[in-house]
């Protein structure tokens, strides 16, 4: 099976390209435009909704399940944490009768612990997050969306719940009333997402068929971003994350559902609204491309190989250049 580290042809456009990503849907295509781009000109902006601490450590689920994604050292089998992975610290953990719903594996501990001792020591989330993406080699820039806590709130039959009480200790069965943004809503923008966003020569901004309300709406909520994005010359291309009413992966067709909201790709189109310039759904979808009111391309959006990844980033940007050829 070819492997990240395989080379690939590059493309030879040199314009920058941006895209918003959390979970493991993003990280797929996120690590398809790795591929196909040329170096250094991915910029990647990472959902930190997620992130809490535990065991005393702080924990940033989608910048880590990127990170090992570029890297070639993502565990294939879960689709997060790290590959050959051993769960020795678990086990001693729950001799001690400690928390094991959320479990941190030996490799990954390393993340964790220099993020946490690094943080401790005032440094910031964003150059913590540029410095172990390059020591794991990764040339395109990932960025956390803010510095600050922003943490995503589920108000569910159950109460009020962290994110990752509702996604990993109760594996998502409370009934969603509502996801509330309210830290994200107030936090200082990365001020490199904004630099990211305003290139003048930015060929495109991507949001990734990541899950809209858990992973990219709190991206959106960090006061700025969504402006910037909205200014900007580059073409904004969303990618579904629903194949024939269906999620692809995760539980967004069943918050769409407890939301009162239909799982379809027109309703996905219908939630990012105006920011979008471009949609991409999957050819199960075709029969709804006139009720969504943008461009629409489709394409095989499933991304079960690697060579799938590759071939959906390649489109994506050529629908991007298209649109932008068609504006001007």
């Amino acid at each position: 099976m070819t492997n990240n580290t395989t080379k690939v042809p590059k493309e030879k456009n040199r314009s920058p390209v941006v895209a918003l990503c959390g979970g493991v849907g993003g990280a797929k295509l996120a690590l398809g435009l790795y591929r196909v781009l040329a170096p250094n000109n991915l910029t990647l902006v990472i959902n930190t909704g997620d992130d809490f601490e535990h065991l005393g450590l702080f924990i940033s689920p989608d910048i880590d399940t990127v990170t090992y994604t570029l890297a070639d050292k993502n565990n294939l089998e879960t689709g997060w944490g790290h590959r050959d992975e051993t769960w020795n610290f678990m086990s001693a953990i729950s001799t001690l009768k400690g928390e094991t719903w959320f479990a941190l594996g030996d490799r990954d501990l390393a993340i964790h612990v220099e993020r946490s001792r690094r943080l401790r020591s005032s440094e910031l989330l964003s150059n913590i997050t540029g410095d172990i993406a390059g020591n794991f080699g990764i040339d395109a820039q990932l960025l956390p969306m803010t510095n600050d806590p922003a943490a995503t709130i589920i108000l569910t039959s159950a109460g009020h719940l962290n994110f990752q009480d509702y996604f990993v200790r109760m594996k998502c069965k409370p009934v969603i009333k509502q996801v509330v943004y309210d830290e994200a809503s107030v936090a200082t923008p990365n001020p490199d997402v904004l630099t990211a966003l305003n290139q003048a020569e930015l060929r495109a901004i991507i949001l990734c068929p990541s899950n809209p309300f858990l992973s990219m709406d709190p991206i959106l909520a960090v006061p700025g971003i969504r402006e910037a994005m909205v200014t900007s010359p580059a073409p904004v291309i969303g990618v579904s994350p629903i194949i024939n009413d269906q999620a692809i992966k995760g539980p967004t067709s069943k918050i769409m559902s407890e939301l009162s909201l239909p799982s379809s790709v027109q309703a996905i189109a219908e939630h990012y609204g105006v920011l979008l310039d471009g949609f991409v759904i999957d050819t199960a979808d075709q029969d709804q491309s006139n009720e969504i009111h943008t461009s629409v391309m489709s394409s095989n959006i499933l991304m079960n190989s690697l060579k799938d990844r590759e071939n959906l980033a390649l489109e994506v940007l050529a629908f991007a250049d298209a649109i932008t050829t068609k504006k001007n």
